[in-house]
């Protein structure tokens, strides 16, 4: 029953509420930030559970008295608005119930890798990571390129970025998987529609103190960058790869001129590659229902398809499908396509 659900919660909110007030915790910054942000979290939902139970008890003080034949019609009348009110607010008091993401306000690595259909998949990675790029800016947020390794013919092999901003995760958390693209490339003279894929990982970027990765557990090397063709981007061995052996992660970073920069960045990335797959471990734990509310975070999983020659995009996990492809991709308004996601993602997690 949803009131055995909220009950203890009323009073962990109090509680909180009391320890905030006493005087041996104003001292402790600490304390008081933990303390500040349990209750932020919780205020919402108890103030809706607060005017839940309210609800409840006028409803039982109104079937006390339909025997009355005074007041039975007023009773009646009064019960129906009541229940309407209940309905209205059982459905707010499930969607705050559900668990907040802690990943939800992080900023996030962008990693855009070609797949299967040679230069036209490297091609599609540039075409999708400047949909990105407009959709970050509509958002306000920032982007910064941290790695990337072009091909031939104008597009990329991957592509690593960073993107900061307010709810960044929150937002992008169900873009990883594999993109599929149908279309006539520009080196096709036939005018055949060509399959090509692109895999996009998404990964919260993480604090020191959430990864902690042993310095024994990792194997670091050193090289000369490369650029085009081979060629030696500077006469020093700034290039850093670095391994985490416990995992087999490993991480390469070229694009800067200093050792101790590439070094820093690839770490980083490292970090944040390690905690996606603790986070992946985790919810294969947790079982099918867990994993189909957070998404399954499996790269080899195809989500999405964009078929230029119908203008179609569609998403596969939701059955979503839109003949807006162009707009979508030339403007960047890819909430277009992610606000029925997370409709749908979050109608999974209320079930």
């Amino acid at each position: 029953m949803i009131v055995d659900k909220l009950l203890p919660l009323i009073k962990k909110y109090d509680d909180i509420t009391l320890e905030l007030v006493k005087s041996e915790n104003l001292s402790n910054i600490k304390l008081l930030n933990k303390l500040t942000k349990e209750h932020s979290d919780l205020e919402d939902l108890v103030t809706k559970a607060k005017e839940y139970l309210d609800i409840l008890k006028n409803i039982a003080d109104n079937r006390l008295i339909l025997d009355d034949k005074e007041l039975c019609e007023l009773a009646k009348d009064e019960l129906k608005i009541l229940e309407s009110k209940k309905k209205d607010l059982e459905d707010e008091i499930k969607f705050l119930l559900i668990p907040k993401d802690p990943n939800s306000n992080k900023n996030v690595y962008l990693e855009i890798r070609a797949g299967t259909g040679g230069d036209e998949a490297g091609i599609f990675v540039g075409d999708l990571f400047k949909a990105y790029c407009r959709y970050a800016e509509s958002k306000k947020w920032k982007i910064e390129i941290i790695s990337s390794s072009e091909n031939n013919v104008g597009g990329y092999k991957e592509i690593i970025a960073l993107i900061k901003g307010d709810s960044v995760y929150s937002r992008l958390k169900y873009e990883g998987g594999i993109h599929r693209v149908q279309r006539v490339p520009d080196t096709e003279s036939q005018g055949r529609i060509h399959t090509s894929a692109v895999t996009v990982a998404i990964m919260p970027e993480v604090e020191d103190v959430e990864v902690n990765i042993n310095p024994n557990d990792l194997k670091i090397d050193v090289f000369r960058s490369g650029g085009h063709g081979g060629q030696s981007v500077n006469t020093t061995d700034s290039a850093v790869r670095i391994t985490h052996i416990p995992t087999g992660i490993s991480v390469s970073m070229q694009d800067e001129k200093s050792q101790h920069k590439n070094k820093d960045k690839a770490l980083k990335i490292l970090k944040a590659r390690i905690y996606e797959r603790e986070l992946e471990t985790q919810i294969q734990k947790e079982g099918q229902s867990r994993r189909e509310q957070v998404g399954s975070g499996d790269r080899s999983e195809r989500i999405r398809t964009y078929n230029y020659p119908q203008n179609r995009l569609t998403d596969h996990r939701a059955g979503i499908t839109l003949y807006s492809l162009e707009e979508i991709m030339l403007t960047g308004n890819l909430d277009l396509i992610i606000n029925p996601l997370l409709a749908y993602m979050q109608s999974l997690n209320l079930e």
